[in-house]
């Protein structure tokens, strides 16, 4: 940092709470009292910053306790969306992940990026209205899907459960699909990224912000890890890391998957695997969610497959575990309940060297069905307000 640190550089120590005060500023960064006041100004005029309450009284002698800053959260909304092979959630959040207001439907990844993306431009209009928000408050949207996705371009790559999306382009249609619902103004950014990722991201910096090596493992419909390694996401060279539902797996020697390989993990211990059992020996079920409700009714063959399909992820975990060494396992997902996490840890704490699994936490998720939103918050949050960005926003808003 030091004397060449922007508005940008101020905001994200406030941000942090590494410095929030104006005294504190000019100590983290070497700039004047003048200059720190000429940036601050700015940040104020834009609304991102507000006056605190005042901090302690420092001094022995008493004196002026010193103003606070803090980041000033009411002054947009982010929209985020966790789109399912058959079912989405979307909501309205505030700039610190809190949910304003919240839809779930049913929206088929099948009928391509085109339907399913004007659906999300609909309820997101339909949100805004509930939150009582209009859409220029709106700073950006983040998208969670089941597949790869490029981050640089935000399309997915080659996804075997999102038949019609390879290589669409999802953030123009998205940010389009807004504009016609919502009359919001055009070019809104629009962030994409997997869900395990966002699930991982969001989980670890609600609920795990001090662990440097978290994995997040989501068994819905298919199975996908998400990894975040001191703080940022962990996607590998175009954004396919975590995409353990294609480890081979003797189990599944004659099973084909729907990537094409035969023997993929997800073919043999995924919810839609499952359900496919199930739906062979007569019990009604399709996807990852028909088999999370028949769990949650307490049915013995899902509940025995359940545990079996854990216990195949967990001789996979077993590796995860050695090579990365995590200090936090999440499991998350349509399956992620007692019998499913069973299986893993009879498998992992088997197989895994007692060394890699000595300081390891296997846990359930915390944020549920919220973690792809909030994660996706985080990621545009993140994105919009670090310091190159936010120079560029500033000079855009014209303080």
């Amino acid at each position: 940092m030091g004397s060449h640190a922007g508005a940008g550089d101020l905001l994200e120590l406030v941000r942090s709470g590494r410095a929030t005060t104006r005294g504190a500023l000019q100590q983290a960064t070497g700039l004047s009292r003048a200059t720190v006041g000429q940036r601050l100004d700015r940040l104020f005029r834009a609304g991102w910053l507000r006056e605190g309450a005042g901090g302690p009284v420092d001094s022995p002698l008493g004196g002026r306790p010193s103003i606070t800053l803090e980041f000033d959260d009411e002054h947009a909304v982010v929209l985020t969306a966790d789109l399912d092979t058959r079912h989405a959630r979307a909501a309205v959040l505030s700039l610190t992940g809190e949910i304003q207001a919240e839809h779930s439907g049913t929206l088929v990844i099948e009928d391509g990026p085109d339907a399913v993306l004007d659906g999300l431009g609909r309820w997101f209009a339909e949100l805004l209205e509930k939150a009582g928000r209009t859409a220029d408050a709106v700073c950006g949207i983040g998208l969670a899907v089941p597949g790869p996705v490029d981050s640089d371009t935000g399309r997915v790559v080659q996804p075997p459960i999102m038949p019609g999306w390879d290589g669409y382009d999802i953030r123009g249609r998205l940010s389009r699909a807004f504009t016609e619902h919502a009359g919001a103004p055009a070019g809104v950014p629009v962030l994409v990224d997997n869900d395990a990722n966002l699930m991982a991201y969001g989980e670890q910096s609600a609920g795990y912000p001090d662990c440097s090596a978290f994995v997040l493992i989501k068994v819905s419909t298919g199975i996908g890890a998400g990894v975040v390694v001191d703080g940022a996401i962990y996607r590998g060279i175009d954004g396919g890391a975590g995409d353990i539902g294609h480890i081979r797996v003797p189990q599944g020697a004659d099973t084909l998957c729907r990537c094409g390989s035969y023997g993929c993990l997800a073919a043999v211990a995924s919810g839609g695997a499952v359900a496919r059992s199930l739906a062979e020996s007569g019990v009604p079920a399709a996807s990852g969610s028909d088999v999370r409700d028949l769990l949650t009714a307490g049915h013995p063959a899902a509940t025995a497959l359940a545990r079996e399909a854990g216990r195949c992820v967990g001789d996979v975990l077993a590796t995860v575990v050695t090579l990365l060494n995590p200090g936090v396992l999440m499991i998350a997902g349509d399956l992620a309940g007692t019998p499913f996490l069973t299986g893993v840890r009879e498998l992992l704490y088997q197989r895994a060297l007692p060394r890699s699994t000595a300081h390891l936490d296997v846990v359930t998720s915390r944020l549920g069905e919220r973690a792809g939103l909030v994660g996706a918050g985080a990621l545009v949050v993140e994105h919009l307000y670090a310091p190159e960005r936010a120079e560029e926003r500033l000079a855009a808003l014209g303080v």
